[in-house]
């Protein structure tokens, strides 16, 4: 017998709330939830920075990766890195046991958000500025993503209320979760 999907995996650019929609999802869903970044820096005793400064982002990368592929959850909220979409592995794994959401916010919006782009541990390559990476990662997010937020005007209360109109108006995982 296949087993249920059970958990939701959230994806989306650095500085969509992720981690924050998570913590609130988990609680109107009654599910656990798991940051996949504080995973790794849990795992490393160190901050995602220091790990892209002293190794580069494509170790931060493959320790994303192995994070990702090691992880074995059910009734979970997991909130991904906002790379963790470059892991094909990865993501197969995830979306295995889950729905897949992007949280899809405009570039001008993330921008203002985020006034750490140099030192804020993101696994993206020296050279690329944020508009470049947005480019690229939105495909990737595209690819992946089973349901699409915009979550452009909402509070992260109204996001997560959202994701679990839609996942349980389609009947896609998390059988028990309660409506909001």
């Amino acid at each position: 017998m296949v087993q249920p999907r059970s958990n939701i995996v959230l994806i989306g650019m650095p500085g969509a709330g992720k981690s924050t929609v998570g913590v609130i999802l988990a609680k109107l869903a009654s599910l656990h939830f798991v940051d996949t970044d504080l995973l790794i820096q849990a795992g490393q005793k160190r901050t995602l920075q220091d790990i892209v400064d002293r190794e580069g982002y494509e170790r931060l990368r493959q320790m994303e990766e192995e994070v990702l592929l090691a992880l074995r959850v059910n009734n979970s909220v997991i909130a991904t890195g906002g790379s963790a979409v470059y892991s094909d592995r990865g993501m197969r794994h995830l979306s295995s046991g889950g729905i897949t959401v992007f949280l899809h916010l405009e570039r001008s919006v993330l921008e203002a958000r985020i006034h750490n782009y140099g030192s804020r541990g993101l696994a993206k390559r020296p050279d690329q500025n944020f508009s470049e990476m947005f480019q690229e990662r939105l495909t990737l997010y595209a690819r992946y993503a089973e349901i699409t937020i915009r979550t452009a005007g909402l509070n992260h209360e109204e996001v997560s209320a959202r994701i679990m109109e839609r996942i349980q108006g389609n009947r896609l995982c998390c059988p028990s979760a309660p409506m909001p």
